[in-house]
């Protein structure tokens, strides 16, 4: 009988202490982008308005003219694994907390030290880096569960878009690579031995970012003698000479690349090179 008791007991304290799993009412979600030289990590719960207002005088969801933590839960979280320039701030490495005040016409932007804050709890204005203003934009059709994602990404650019509701506020997120990749470009070029794919890099370097042609095309020249057969290096080497405006060298290379992306069975290429030459 005592042991019946037993055993009756303990599966009592195992009812009292199981755990009942159910979904977030404000889910965490983790983004990570590649920019620039590095990463950044966005780390924010995510609530849904489900009938309330939000970014209304006194409304129950993100009232105007007060700090928000922009999300649910903890503090929103940014990590940046090169520096960055946020509101004509150059941030160093590391984590930061994002923090906003809506408003009307203009949102305070705030990038704040306190990351391991509870929300808005334990904000201090004096951890602040930096604080800015950007102009809202109207969407048309509302959003329910509020949304950040990085958009408009480009090698030196980039936008962190916050939307919910019909409100969306845009962030612009720099960095500078250019210098340190000529660096590395310039390194790379003066080594003993230098591979086709260090040519091919450095022309498109040259051609794409320092925009300085005739270095390209000679890359892109040497690149093409260094691997004969690659019919990607020979539509680079067409498109930088029609830039130059040698339309003769630019139809023989683009008519190479052909030959060669045929052999490959590649169709793409065989395309693109066609699409090259109708433009001469």
């Amino acid at each position: 009988m005592k042991r019946l008791l037993l055993f009756a007991a303990t599966l009592g304290v195992f009812a009292a202490n199981a755990q009942i799993n159910m979904p977030a009412p404000s889910p965490v979600q983790m983004i990570v982008q590649n920019f620039g030289l590095g990463k950044i990590e966005l780390t924010y719960s995510r609530p849904s308005i489900k009938g309330r207002i939000v970014f209304k005088e006194n409304s129950e969801l993100a009232p105007l003219g007060q700090l928000w933590r922009t999300g649910a839960n903890g503090a929103t979280k940014l990590k940046f694994t090169d520096n960055v320039t946020i509101g004509g701030k150059l941030l160093d490495t590391g984590y930061y907390a994002l923090y906003t005040i809506p408003g009307k016409e203009q949102w305070t932007i705030i990038i704040n030290k306190g990351f391991n804050n509870s929300g808005a709890t334990g904000y201090k204005e004096s951890d602040d880096v930096v604080r800015f203003t950007v102009t809202p934009d109207k969407i048309k059709e509302s959003i329910e569960t509020f949304t950040m994602q990085f958009s408009d990404i480009k090698p030196e650019s980039c936008e962190l878009h916050l939307m919910w509701g019909t409100t969306a506020v845009r962030i612009p997120i720099a960095t500078s690579v250019k210098e340190r990749i000529k660096a590395q470009v310039e390194k790379a070029l003066g080594a003993d031995k230098v591979e086709a794919g260090v040519y091919q890099t450095a022309a498109n370097f040259y051609y794409e970012w320092d925009k300085d042609l005739n270095k390209a095309l000679n890359n892109a020249t040497k690149a093409t003698e260094a691997n004969p057969k690659g019919y990607f290096l020979f539509i680079l080497k067409a498109r930088i000479e029609k830039d130059l405006g040698d339309k003769v060298s630019a139809k023989a290379d683009a008519n190479k690349c052909i030959v060669l992306a045929t052999e490959a069975k590649n169709e793409d290429y065989v395309r693109m090179a066609k699409e090259l030459i109708a433009k001469l």
